[in-house]
Protein backbone atom coordinates (compact mmCIF):
# COMPACT_ATOMS: atom_id res chain seq x y z
CA UNK A 1 0.00 0.00 0.00
CA UNK A 2 1.21 3.47 -0.67
CA UNK A 3 3.42 5.17 1.65
CA UNK A 4 2.26 8.44 0.24
CA UNK A 5 1.08 10.92 2.92
CA UNK A 6 -1.16 12.49 0.50
CA UNK A 7 -2.53 8.94 -0.79
CA UNK A 8 -6.53 8.14 0.75
CA UNK A 9 -6.51 4.39 1.52
CA UNK A 10 -9.58 3.26 -0.11
CA UNK A 11 -11.93 0.65 0.86
CA UNK A 12 -11.07 -1.75 -2.10
CA UNK A 13 -7.36 -1.40 -0.73
CA UNK A 14 -8.30 -2.52 2.81
CA UNK A 15 -10.46 -5.02 1.46
CA UNK A 16 -7.06 -6.38 -0.54
CA UNK A 17 -5.14 -5.94 3.16
CA UNK A 18 -8.21 -7.92 4.98
CA UNK A 19 -8.35 -10.75 1.94
CA UNK A 20 -12.15 -10.13 1.87
CA UNK A 21 -14.62 -8.20 -0.49
CA UNK A 22 -15.74 -4.37 -1.16
CA UNK A 23 -19.15 -5.61 0.44
CA UNK A 24 -17.51 -7.31 3.46
CA UNK A 25 -15.57 -3.84 4.04
CA UNK A 26 -18.60 -1.67 3.61
CA UNK A 27 -21.03 -4.08 6.03
CA UNK A 28 -18.24 -3.42 8.40
CA UNK A 29 -17.74 -0.10 8.28
CA UNK A 30 -21.45 0.29 8.15
CA UNK A 31 -21.09 -2.16 11.57
CA UNK A 32 -23.74 -4.44 9.89
CA UNK A 33 -24.50 -8.02 11.89
CA UNK A 34 -23.87 -10.02 9.33
CA UNK A 35 -20.21 -10.25 9.49
CA UNK A 36 -18.59 -13.24 11.08
CA UNK A 37 -16.14 -12.20 13.85
CA UNK A 38 -12.93 -12.88 12.36
CA UNK A 39 -13.49 -11.53 9.64
CA UNK A 40 -14.64 -8.85 11.38
CA UNK A 41 -11.44 -8.35 13.39
CA UNK A 42 -9.43 -8.97 10.52
CA UNK A 43 -11.03 -5.49 8.56
CA UNK A 44 -10.93 -3.59 11.66
CA UNK A 45 -7.65 -4.46 12.05
CA UNK A 46 -6.53 -3.33 8.50
CA UNK A 47 -8.60 -0.24 9.21
CA UNK A 48 -6.56 0.72 11.69
CA UNK A 49 -3.35 -0.07 10.26
CA UNK A 50 -3.91 1.60 7.07
CA UNK A 51 -5.16 5.19 9.17
CA UNK A 52 -8.19 4.58 6.63
CA UNK A 53 -10.82 6.87 7.01
CA UNK A 54 -14.40 7.20 5.06
CA UNK A 55 -14.41 10.25 2.30
CA UNK A 56 -16.03 13.04 3.68
CA UNK A 57 -17.02 12.34 6.59
CA UNK A 58 -16.74 15.01 8.22
CA UNK A 59 -18.80 17.24 5.63
CA UNK A 60 -21.26 14.45 5.47
CA UNK A 61 -22.04 14.82 9.68
CA UNK A 62 -22.18 18.40 9.61
CA UNK A 63 -24.69 18.44 6.22
CA UNK A 64 -27.57 17.04 8.01
CA UNK A 65 -29.65 16.23 4.95
CA UNK A 66 -31.34 12.78 3.62
CA UNK A 67 -31.55 11.99 0.01
CA UNK A 68 -35.43 10.58 -0.56
CA UNK A 69 -35.20 8.88 -3.99
CA UNK A 70 -38.04 7.81 -6.56
CA UNK A 71 -38.94 6.92 -9.60
CA UNK A 72 -41.89 8.95 -9.87
CA UNK A 73 -44.05 11.33 -7.69
CA UNK A 74 -47.04 11.40 -9.29
CA UNK A 75 -49.05 9.29 -6.87
CA UNK A 76 -50.41 9.87 -3.79
CA UNK A 77 -48.31 6.34 -2.88
CA UNK A 78 -45.29 8.63 -2.57
CA UNK A 79 -46.82 11.40 -0.51
CA UNK A 80 -47.38 8.87 2.64
CA UNK A 81 -44.04 8.17 2.03
CA UNK A 82 -42.25 11.42 2.03
CA UNK A 83 -44.55 11.81 4.97
CA UNK A 84 -43.15 9.07 7.03
CA UNK A 85 -39.33 10.33 6.59
CA UNK A 86 -40.14 13.90 6.67
CA UNK A 87 -41.59 13.17 10.67
CA UNK A 88 -38.72 11.16 11.49
CA UNK A 89 -35.97 13.89 10.33
CA UNK A 90 -37.47 16.55 11.42
CA UNK A 91 -37.55 15.12 14.65
CA UNK A 92 -33.99 14.29 14.78
CA UNK A 93 -33.13 17.60 12.85
CA UNK A 94 -31.96 16.48 9.47
CA UNK A 95 -33.57 18.21 6.59
CA UNK A 96 -35.09 15.82 3.37
CA UNK A 97 -33.92 16.48 -0.41
CA UNK A 98 -36.54 14.72 -2.67
CA UNK A 99 -35.81 13.57 -5.97
CA UNK A 100 -37.56 12.33 -9.00
CA UNK A 101 -34.71 10.23 -11.27
CA UNK A 102 -38.15 8.75 -13.82
CA UNK A 103 -36.03 5.71 -14.91
CA UNK A 104 -34.01 7.41 -16.49
CA UNK A 105 -29.64 6.57 -16.55
CA UNK A 106 -28.84 9.95 -16.97
CA UNK A 107 -30.92 11.15 -14.28
CA UNK A 108 -29.84 8.70 -12.25
CA UNK A 109 -25.82 10.08 -13.05
CA UNK A 110 -26.99 13.85 -12.62
CA UNK A 111 -29.16 12.99 -9.05
CA UNK A 112 -24.94 11.06 -7.91
CA UNK A 113 -23.30 13.99 -9.10
CA UNK A 114 -25.37 16.70 -6.80
CA UNK A 115 -25.45 13.75 -3.87
CA UNK A 116 -21.76 14.05 -4.10
CA UNK A 117 -21.47 17.86 -3.94
CA UNK A 118 -24.10 18.08 -1.07
CA UNK A 119 -22.61 15.42 1.12
CA UNK A 120 -26.39 14.09 2.13
CA UNK A 121 -25.66 11.97 5.33
CA UNK A 122 -27.69 9.03 3.73
CA UNK A 123 -30.18 7.69 1.26
CA UNK A 124 -33.25 6.43 0.64
CA UNK A 125 -34.16 5.20 -2.30
CA UNK A 126 -38.17 4.16 -3.12
CA UNK A 127 -38.89 1.17 -5.57
CA UNK A 128 -35.79 1.32 -7.34
CA UNK A 129 -33.68 -1.24 -8.86
CA UNK A 130 -30.30 -1.04 -7.15
CA UNK A 131 -27.92 -1.35 -10.21
CA UNK A 132 -24.36 -2.45 -9.79
CA UNK A 133 -22.87 0.88 -11.03
CA UNK A 134 -25.42 2.95 -8.43
CA UNK A 135 -24.57 0.70 -5.74
CA UNK A 136 -20.37 0.60 -6.58
CA UNK A 137 -20.70 4.67 -6.32
CA UNK A 138 -22.34 5.10 -3.52
CA UNK A 139 -20.07 2.79 -1.90
CA UNK A 140 -17.12 4.87 -2.60
CA UNK A 141 -18.77 7.85 -1.45
CA UNK A 142 -19.64 5.92 1.57
CA UNK A 143 -23.18 7.04 1.81
CA UNK A 144 -25.32 5.13 3.95
CA UNK A 145 -28.29 3.41 1.76
CA UNK A 146 -31.63 1.81 2.46
CA UNK A 147 -34.34 0.78 -0.33
CA UNK A 148 -37.73 0.76 0.01
CA UNK A 149 -39.57 -1.66 -1.58
CA UNK A 150 -36.84 -3.06 -3.40
CA UNK A 151 -37.90 -3.84 -7.36
CA UNK A 152 -35.97 -7.18 -7.61
CA UNK A 153 -34.64 -9.48 -4.70
CA UNK A 154 -33.39 -7.82 -1.65
CA UNK A 155 -29.62 -7.64 -1.73
CA UNK A 156 -28.03 -8.27 1.42
CA UNK A 157 -25.84 -5.72 1.34
CA UNK A 158 -28.33 -2.81 1.36
CA UNK A 159 -31.02 -2.82 4.32
CA UNK A 160 -34.41 -3.23 2.48
CA UNK A 161 -38.18 -2.03 4.14
CA UNK A 162 -40.90 -3.66 2.74
CA UNK A 163 -44.56 -5.23 3.33
CA UNK A 164 -45.88 -8.74 3.33
CA UNK A 165 -47.71 -7.87 -0.10
CA UNK A 166 -47.88 -12.06 -0.51
CA UNK A 167 -50.56 -11.94 2.52
CA UNK A 168 -52.13 -8.99 1.71
CA UNK A 169 -53.12 -10.59 -1.65
CA UNK A 170 -54.14 -13.75 -0.68
CA UNK A 171 -56.32 -11.91 2.46
CA UNK A 172 -58.18 -9.24 -0.75
CA UNK A 173 -58.62 -12.61 -2.48
CA UNK A 174 -60.06 -14.52 0.28
CA UNK A 175 -62.29 -11.96 1.13
CA UNK A 176 -64.49 -12.06 -1.62
CA UNK A 177 -64.29 -15.73 -1.74
CA UNK A 178 -65.80 -15.68 1.26
CA UNK A 179 -68.02 -13.74 -0.35
CA UNK A 180 -69.43 -16.02 -2.55
CA UNK A 181 -67.27 -14.92 -5.62
CA UNK A 182 -66.08 -17.72 -7.93
CA UNK A 183 -64.96 -15.21 -11.00
CA UNK A 184 -62.60 -12.86 -9.51
CA UNK A 185 -60.42 -10.48 -11.87
CA UNK A 186 -57.31 -9.17 -10.85
CA UNK A 187 -55.43 -6.29 -12.07
CA UNK A 188 -51.72 -6.73 -11.52
CA UNK A 189 -48.99 -3.95 -11.56
CA UNK A 190 -45.74 -4.20 -13.25
CA UNK A 191 -44.48 -7.79 -13.61
CA UNK A 192 -41.12 -6.22 -12.88
CA UNK A 193 -41.94 -5.18 -9.51
CA UNK A 194 -41.42 -7.31 -6.46
CA UNK A 195 -44.40 -6.52 -5.13
CA UNK A 196 -46.64 -6.60 -7.75
CA UNK A 197 -45.35 -10.20 -8.31
CA UNK A 198 -45.82 -11.45 -4.65
CA UNK A 199 -49.53 -9.75 -4.79
CA UNK A 200 -50.57 -12.13 -7.84
CA UNK A 201 -49.03 -14.91 -5.62
CA UNK A 202 -51.09 -13.94 -2.90
CA UNK A 203 -54.09 -14.02 -5.50
CA UNK A 204 -53.28 -17.09 -6.82
CA UNK A 205 -52.75 -19.07 -3.81
CA UNK A 206 -56.39 -17.99 -2.45
CA UNK A 207 -57.87 -19.14 -5.90
CA UNK A 208 -55.67 -22.48 -5.63
CA UNK A 209 -56.68 -23.16 -1.94
CA UNK A 210 -60.36 -22.80 -3.01
CA UNK A 211 -59.90 -25.10 -5.70
CA UNK A 212 -60.54 -22.72 -8.43
CA UNK A 213 -58.65 -22.70 -11.35
CA UNK A 214 -56.86 -19.64 -12.64
CA UNK A 215 -57.95 -18.62 -15.89
CA UNK A 216 -55.60 -16.48 -17.78
CA UNK A 217 -58.09 -14.17 -19.54
CA UNK A 218 -59.22 -13.12 -15.38
CA UNK A 219 -55.59 -11.07 -15.17
CA UNK A 220 -55.08 -7.84 -16.37
CA UNK A 221 -51.96 -5.88 -16.34
CA UNK A 222 -51.79 -2.57 -15.22
CA UNK A 223 -49.19 0.96 -14.24
CA UNK A 224 -50.75 1.41 -10.69
CA UNK A 225 -52.38 4.51 -11.90
CA UNK A 226 -56.16 5.34 -12.37
CA UNK A 227 -55.85 5.23 -16.47
CA UNK A 228 -54.47 1.97 -16.53
CA UNK A 229 -57.40 0.24 -13.94
CA UNK A 230 -59.91 1.81 -15.91
CA UNK A 231 -58.59 -0.50 -19.01
CA UNK A 232 -58.06 -3.50 -17.54
CA UNK A 233 -61.27 -3.39 -15.97
CA UNK A 234 -63.11 -2.49 -19.01
CA UNK A 235 -61.21 -5.69 -20.31
CA UNK A 236 -62.18 -7.70 -17.77
CA UNK A 237 -66.05 -6.88 -18.00
CA UNK A 238 -65.69 -7.20 -21.57
CA UNK A 239 -65.16 -11.33 -21.30
CA UNK A 240 -68.32 -13.30 -22.23
CA UNK A 241 -68.33 -14.64 -18.94
CA UNK A 242 -66.89 -11.34 -16.85
CA UNK A 243 -65.64 -11.43 -13.17
CA UNK A 244 -68.26 -10.45 -10.51
CA UNK A 245 -65.56 -9.35 -8.08
CA UNK A 246 -62.02 -7.43 -9.26
CA UNK A 247 -58.81 -7.23 -7.18
CA UNK A 248 -56.61 -4.23 -8.21
CA UNK A 249 -53.30 -4.32 -6.69
CA UNK A 250 -53.20 -0.28 -6.36
CA UNK A 251 -55.91 1.62 -4.94
CA UNK A 252 -55.47 4.09 -7.97
CA UNK A 253 -56.06 1.02 -10.35
CA UNK A 254 -59.07 0.36 -7.95
CA UNK A 255 -60.85 4.04 -8.85
CA UNK A 256 -60.03 3.55 -12.32
CA UNK A 257 -62.10 0.24 -11.90
CA UNK A 258 -65.16 2.33 -10.54
CA UNK A 259 -65.49 3.86 -13.64
CA UNK A 260 -64.62 1.14 -16.06
CA UNK A 261 -68.14 -0.50 -13.94
CA UNK A 262 -69.91 2.68 -14.54
CA UNK A 263 -69.59 2.83 -18.24
CA UNK A 264 -70.76 -0.59 -18.44
CA UNK A 265 -74.08 0.48 -16.81
CA UNK A 266 -73.17 -1.86 -14.16
CA UNK A 267 -72.61 -0.92 -10.07
CA UNK A 268 -70.48 -1.10 -7.11
CA UNK A 269 -71.11 -3.85 -5.10
CA UNK A 270 -73.99 -4.79 -6.53
CA UNK A 271 -72.94 -6.30 -9.67
CA UNK A 272 -69.11 -6.02 -9.15
CA UNK A 273 -67.46 -6.18 -5.92
CA UNK A 274 -63.84 -4.03 -5.71
CA UNK A 275 -60.96 -4.47 -3.57
CA UNK A 276 -57.83 -2.27 -3.55
CA UNK A 277 -54.53 -2.34 -2.20
CA UNK A 278 -52.84 0.93 -0.07
CA UNK A 279 -55.09 2.07 1.65
CA UNK A 280 -54.31 5.77 0.65
CA UNK A 281 -56.71 8.23 2.49
CA UNK A 282 -58.80 8.94 -0.67
CA UNK A 283 -59.93 5.47 -0.35
CA UNK A 284 -62.57 5.90 2.75
CA UNK A 285 -64.06 9.13 0.62
CA UNK A 286 -64.72 7.15 -2.50
CA UNK A 287 -68.13 6.59 -3.94
CA UNK A 288 -68.80 3.73 -2.04
CA UNK A 289 -65.66 3.89 0.02
CA UNK A 290 -63.01 0.99 -0.89
CA UNK A 291 -62.39 -1.99 0.63
CA UNK A 292 -58.81 -2.18 0.30
CA UNK A 293 -55.41 -3.68 1.70
CA UNK A 294 -53.46 -1.78 4.18
CA UNK A 295 -49.90 -1.07 3.60
CA UNK A 296 -48.55 0.98 6.09
CA UNK A 297 -46.95 3.51 3.94
CA UNK A 298 -46.01 6.38 6.78
CA UNK A 299 -44.74 3.80 8.86
CA UNK A 300 -42.26 2.19 5.67
CA UNK A 301 -41.23 5.83 5.91
CA UNK A 302 -40.95 6.37 9.53
CA UNK A 303 -39.05 3.10 9.78
CA UNK A 304 -36.66 3.31 6.37
CA UNK A 305 -35.40 7.17 8.55
CA UNK A 306 -35.04 5.35 11.48
CA UNK A 307 -32.85 2.48 10.00
CA UNK A 308 -30.65 5.36 8.05
CA UNK A 309 -30.17 7.12 11.21
CA UNK A 310 -28.41 3.56 12.40
CA UNK A 311 -26.70 3.83 9.87
CA UNK A 312 -25.45 6.62 10.30
CA UNK A 313 -24.67 6.38 14.08
CA UNK A 314 -22.09 3.09 12.70
CA UNK A 315 -25.23 1.03 14.91
CA UNK A 316 -25.37 -2.66 13.81
CA UNK A 317 -28.57 -3.83 12.08
CA UNK A 318 -30.52 -7.11 13.42
CA UNK A 319 -31.76 -7.58 10.07
CA UNK A 320 -31.22 -6.24 6.71
CA UNK A 321 -34.52 -7.02 5.58
CA UNK A 322 -37.99 -6.08 7.37
CA UNK A 323 -41.37 -6.51 6.22
CA UNK A 324 -44.75 -4.46 7.89
CA UNK A 325 -47.64 -6.32 8.16
CA UNK A 326 -50.65 -5.72 5.60
CA UNK A 327 -54.37 -5.80 6.60
CA UNK A 328 -57.64 -6.16 5.29
CA UNK A 329 -59.51 -2.92 5.91
CA UNK A 330 -63.49 -3.91 4.54
CA UNK A 331 -65.73 -1.01 3.56
CA UNK A 332 -68.75 -0.68 0.95
CA UNK A 333 -67.00 -1.43 -2.30
CA UNK A 334 -67.61 -5.51 -1.68
CA UNK A 335 -70.59 -7.44 -1.18
CA UNK A 336 -71.99 -11.02 -2.06
CA UNK A 337 -71.54 -12.53 -5.38
CA UNK A 338 -74.41 -11.31 -7.09
CA UNK A 339 -76.00 -14.56 -7.72
CA UNK A 340 -75.73 -14.78 -3.73
CA UNK A 341 -78.08 -11.84 -3.42
CA UNK A 342 -81.65 -12.65 -2.13
CA UNK A 343 -84.91 -9.70 -2.78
Amino acid sequence: MSADPQHRVTVAEIARAAGVSVPTVSRVLNHRGDVAPQTRERVEGAIRRHGYRRRGESRRSQARLVDLVFNDLDSPWAVEIIRGVEDVARESGLGTVVSAVHRSPESVRQWLGNLSERMSSGVILVTSALERSTDDELRMLDVPTVVIDPVGAPSVEVPTIGATNWSGGLAATEHLLKMGHRRIGFVAGPSHLLCSRARMDGYRAALESAGIELREEWVATGDFHPESGFRSAHELLSLPEPPTAIFASSDEMAFGAYEAVRRHGLRVPDDVSIVGFDDLPTARWAFPPLTTIRQPLAAMGMLAARTLLRLIARERLESPRVELSTSLVVRESTGPAPQDRSG
